[in-house]
C-alpha cells in the first residue's frame, strides 16, 4: 500500500473517531444516574447514589428522616425528559404517593453534575419535596370522621353515637397513693378481673390513664362518678360511641363498633390506623367501608422538632400544607328492622336458657322485621345462621308436594301408631290423639302433625320433587335482595329408603334456619314467595356488600349448644342453593295451606293461638329430634301467619313445639298487636 493511501485512511479514521466523540455528548451517563436516582428514592435507599455536595450516607439518613411521617408508604419515582448542558444536566422527578384512597403527585427538578467520568446528583432537599429546606421534615394529621348510623324501618337510629364513660386511674392524680391498691379496687368496683387490670396500671408509663372499662352513660348505669372518684386515681372520662340503643340489641346481627386492634389495622392494608373504629361481626363488619367512610389527611413541611407548645405559642401556623385530602363521611346503613317488633322479640326470649331465636318478616314486602337470637345463642346468630332440622314445621313443604299430585286438604292419607320404613321405626309425637289415628283428611293430619300420614305419602313424592316444593316456598334459594349473610335452607334433592322418609318430616338431612322458617311461613301469607330484605341500600359503598346466599358463611361461631346437631355436621351436609324457584307457590296452592295452617289453630296443637287478637292466626308446629341420647332431645318450631306478619320461633334442646315454642310466639303476637 502506497503513503498515499496509507495517509487517506488516516484521515478517515480520524474523521470517524471525532464522529463519535461527538455522538457521547454524556447523555447516557447522566440519563442512568437519573434513573438511579428515581428508583433509589422510590426505595426509599439513597445510600447507593453518588452525591455532589452531601455524603451517600447523610443524604439517605436525611431522606428517611424527612418522609418518616409517611411511613409505610412509599412513593412511585418516574425519571422525566433530561436536559443537558455540557457537564450538567436538569430531570424531572416525578412521584406519586398512595395515600387512603387518594394519590399525592408532584414534580421537583434534579441537578446533575459531571465529575470526571462520573455523574454525581447535586444534593438539595427540594428533590424530595418542592421547596423543601434543609432542616425541614413533613408532619401528617388526619381527622376521622364520626362513624355512620345503622338505621331501622322508618329511618329511625338503631346504632348512633351514644354518651359513654371511660373509667380508669389517671396515674398523674394518684399522688402518694399506690397504684396497685388503686387498681385493685377499681377493677372491683367496675368488676374486672383486678390483677389483670393491676398488670396494665404498673406497665403504663406515669402519665397515662388507664382504661379498665366503658360505661353506658343513661339509666342503666350504677357505678357513680362519686364512686369512681373515691378511689385514688380514679377517673369516668365522657364520650360518645356508636351502639344500639341496648347492649344486647341486635347485637348478633348487627355486631359492634369500637378501636381497631393491631391486628385488624395490620391486616388493613393501611386503611386503618391507630384511633380509627371500626366493625366486630355482623352489619357492621360487613359494611364497615360504607359506615367508616374515610379519614381527612393533612401532609405538612415543618421545621424538625417544632414541638406542640411552640406551635401553639406561634403568631400564625409555621408549617406549609403540601396535600390535603378531605375526610369523607360514611353513609348510613338503612335496614327493614322493626325497633320494637325486635326489642319485644329479645324481651320475649330474654328467659330462655337454650339457643334460641324469633323473627318475623311482612309477607307484602319481603321486609325483616326483627331477626332476634336469644342470650341462649351466646353471641352467635341463631336467627339468620342457625342450621337446624325443622321437624313437622316441614310437612308444609310435604303438603305443597302433595297438592302438585292432585290432592287437596280433604284427601285422605293413613295415619297409623307406627310406621316402619327399612327398619326403622317411625312414630307420631307423645299424646298423638287415637281419634285421629286411621284413615283421615290431610287437613287433619297436618292439623294434629300425623308423622305416620306424611311418611306413608313418601311413595306420592320424589325427593326431588320436595325439593321443588321448598324453592317454591322461598327457601333453599339464593337471596339477593336480603344483603346480609344468611342461611336460608338446605333440602337435598336426592334421597332413598329412611332418608326419603324422614325428609318428609322434616328431618334427615333437611336444614333450615328460622329466617327461613319464617319465608316459607310468609310464602303462605303471600301467595307467592317471599324474597326477604333485611338492608335497603347495600350498594351505598364504593365496594359493594357480596350479596347474601342461601348458605352464606357465618360470621361468628355457634357455641356448643346453640351448633346445628340434626343431622350430622351441617356445614357438611347443607346442599347449594337454587338461584330461584323454577315453580313458585301459586295463589291457589297458598290458599289450601293456609286453610290447613288455620285449622293447626282451630282443631289442632296450637289452639292457644285462638285468642290472639286481631287477623285469625294460621300455624304450624314442629318437634325434630337430634343427637344420641335416649330419648333424644329435640328443637322445638312454631311458624304463624297473623295478617301481614309472618313468624318463627326456635327454641334449640326445646321439647315439643307446641309446647315450648308456641307460648312465646302467642306473648309476641299479643304484644305486637
Amino acid at each position: 500500500m502506497g503513503n498515499s493511501s496509507k495517509l487517506s485512511l488516516a484521515l478517515v479514521g480520524l474523521v470517524l473517531g471525532a464522529s463519535l466523540v461527538a455522538c457521547d455528548d454524556g447523555r447516557s451517563g447522566a440519563q442512568g444516574a437519573a434513573t438511579q436516582l428515581a428508583t433509589a428514592v422510590s426505595a426509599l435507599d439513597v445510600g447507593s447514589v453518588a452525591f455532589d455536595g452531601k455524603d451517600s450516607g447523610a443524604a439517605n439518613d436525611q431522606l428517611k428522616e424527612v418522609f418518616k411521617a409517611l411511613d409505610p408508604a412509599k412513593p412511585s419515582v418516574q425519571a422525566g425528559e433530561l436536559k443537558l448542558d455540557a457537564d450538567t444536566a436538569k430531570v424531572p422527578l416525578n412521584y406519586t404517593w398512595k395515600v387512603g384512597a387518594d394519590e399525592w403527585k408532584y414534580t421537583v427538578s434534579a441537578q446533575l453534575k459531571k465529575s470526571g467520568d462520573k455523574w454525581l446528583t447535586v444534593w438539595n432537599p427540594a428533590i424530595l419535596v418542592p421547596d423543601l429546606a434543609d432542616g425541614e421534615v413533613l408532619s401528617t394529621s388526619s381527622e376521622t370522621p364520626k362513624r355512620a348510623p345503622i338505621l331501622g324501618a322508618g329511618d329511625v337510629p338503631l346504632v348512633t353515637y351514644r354518651p359513654v364513660v371511660n373509667v380508669g386511674i389517671d396515674k398523674t392524680q394518684l399522688g402518694r397513693a399506690d397504684a396497685a391498691d388503686s387498681a385493685t379496687k377499681l377493677a372491683q368496683l367496675v368488676g374486672v378481673d383486678p390483677g389483670v387490670y393491676s398488670k396494665q396500671v404498673a406497665a403504663a408509663g406515669a402519665q397515662a390513664f388507664v382504661a379498665a372499662i366503658t360505661l353506658r352513660d343513661d339509666s342503666t348505669r350504677t357505678i357513680t362518678n362519686e364512686q369512681i372518684s373515691a378511689i385514688p386515681g380514679g377517673r369516668a372520662i365522657p364520650d360518645t360511641l356508636p351502639l344500639a340503643p341496648t347492649r344486647t340489641f341486635a347485637r348478633a346481627l348487627l355486631g359492634t363498633a369500637a378501636e381497631a386492634s393491631a391486628e385488624q389495622i395490620e391486616k388493613s392494608g393501611g386503611a386503618l390506623k391507630p384511633g380509627d373504629t371500626t366493625g366486630n361481626g355482623g352489619l357492621q363488619q360487613q359494611y364497615d367501608t360504607q359506615l367508616r367512610g374515610s379519614n381527612g389527611l393533612v401532609i405538612r413541611a415543618q421545621k424538625a422538632g417544632l414541638t406542640a407548645e411552640q406551635l401553639k405559642a406561634a403568631p400564625t401556623d409555621p408549617r406549609r400544607i403540601l396535600f390535603q385530602a378531605p375526610m369523607k363521611p360514611g353513609t348510613p346503613l338503612k335496614t327493614t328492622l322493626d325497633p320494637k317488633l325486635q326489642q319485644l322479640a329479645e324481651d320475649v326470649l330474654g328467659k330462655v336458657g337454650p339457643a334460641s331465636a324469633i323473627v318475623a318478616i311482612r309477607p307484602s314486602s319481603g321486609a325483616v322485621l326483627a331477626a332476634a337470637s336469644g342470650p341462649g345463642s351466646n353471641g352467635y346468630d341463631t336467627a339468620m345462621l342457625g342450621q337446624y332440622a325443622p321437624g313437622s314445621i316441614f310437612k308444609m313443604v310435604d303438603s305443597l308436594a302433595l297438592f302438585r299430585k292432585g290432592m287437596t286438604p280433604d284427601s285422605k292419607v293413613e295415619c297409623t301408631p307406627t310406621l316402619t320404613v327399612d327398619g326403622r321405626t317411625f312414630k307420631n309425637a307423645e299424646g298423638y290423639p287415637e281419634s285421629s289415628l286411621g284413615s283421615v283428611p290431610l287437613r287433619e293430619a297436618f292439623a294434629h302433625s300425623c308423622n305416620t300420614a306424611f311418611i306413608n305419602a313418601r311413595d306420592k313424592v320424589t325427593q326431588a320433587e320436595l325439593e321443588s316444593a321448598a324453592t317454591s316456598l322461598g327457601v333453599a334459594v339464593d337471596a339477593p335482595a336480603l344483603g346480609a349473610a344468611a342461611f336460608l335452607g338446605s333440602v337435598p334433592g336426592a334421597a332413598e329408603g329412611t332418608e326419603h322418609a324422614a325428609s318428609m318430616i322434616g328431618q334427615g338431612k333437611v336444614l333450615l334456619s328460622p329466617l327461613a322458617a319464617a319465608i316459607m311461613a310468609g310464602s303462605v301469607a303471600k301467595g307467592a314467595p317471599v324474597s326477604a330484605q333485611l338492608v335497603r341500600n347495600p350498594n351505598a359503598a364504593a365496594t359493594p356488600a357480596p350479596p347474601a346466599s342461601g348458605n352464606a358463611a357465618a360470621t361468628g361461631t355457634p357455641s356448643s349448644s346453640a351448633a346445628p346437631t340434626a343431622a350430622g355436621d351441617a356445614s357438611s351436609s347443607a346442599a347449594a342453593p337454587a338461584k330461584a324457584s323454577a315453580a313458585p307457590v301459586t295463589a291457589a296452592e297458598a290458599a289450601y295451606l293456609k286453610d290447613m295452617m288455620r285449622a293447626v289453630v282451630t282443631s289442632g296443637h296450637a289452639g292457644f293461638l285462638a285468642s290472639v287478637p286481631g287477623a285469625p292466626v294460621g300455624a304450624k308446629t314442629g318437634t325434630a329430634e337430634f343427637g344420641t341420647d335416649n330419648p333424644p332431645k329435640t328443637h322445638a318450631w312454631i311458624v304463624a301467619v297473623h295478617g301481614d306478619l309472618a313468624v318463627a320461633v326456635f327454641v334449640d334442646d326445646g321439647g315439643l313445639g307446641a309446647t315450648t315454642s308456641g307460648p312465646l310466639l302467642k306473648e309476641f303476637l299479643t304484644a305486637a298487636g
